[in-house]
């Protein structure tokens, strides 16, 4: 359902008014991304819903596709997804329910638990990433050096936030 206006540059608009330019760009500029970024999980999980995937249980299976074992602890799994350890324990779940991983107790670690991706989430990955793909992430809109400075943009505030050295 699209608006007969862009509702972002109207709160600018009234924005300026009541507070001035100065704090309506970076209300105008986080209230884009935040948008940016409803529209494009809405997106990507449209397309990962065929493959009975979300967004966030899809980023699991592809850290597992990545390793260099196709398991990882899941306290791994949270420290490089960045969420709590429930979070994990829920993406898990779903994700052993379609048997696409399984857990196994450590080698040598007898406190933790290994999320191993199955030869079915394999595939599962190949064949939804291949879709990502080609749908080029939901950023079709943008052009190569568009993508690259949004990239660069939002590097700048993550490294500035302590989201990586």
């Amino acid at each position: 359902m699209s608006l007969p206006f862009d509702p972002i540059a109207e709160a600018r608009r009234q924005w300026t008014v009541r507070w001035g330019e100065q704090p309506a760009a970076p209300m105008a500029a986080v209230t884009s991304i935040m948008r940016a970024q409803q529209i494009l999980l809405a997106e990507l999980n449209a397309i990962l819903a065929e493959h009975g995937l979300t967004f966030a249980r899809y980023e699991a299976l592809v850290l597992l596709h990545f390793s260099r074992r196709g398991s990882l602890p899941l306290g791994k799994i949270g420290e490089r997804l960045q969420v709590h350890r429930t979070s994990v324990t829920n993406l898990v779940d779903g994700l052993e329910k379609a048997d696409l991983v399984r857990r196994r107790p450590h080698d040598t670690d007898r406190r933790a638990t290994l999320a191993e991706i199955t030869d079915k989430g394999r595939e599962v990955v190949i064949r939804a990433t291949e879709q990502l793909n080609a749908a080029g992430f939901g950023l079709d809109a943008l052009a190569r050096d568009d993508l690259e400075a949004v990239t660069r943009v939002l590097a700048k505030l993550r490294k500035d936030a302590g989201d990586f050295d």
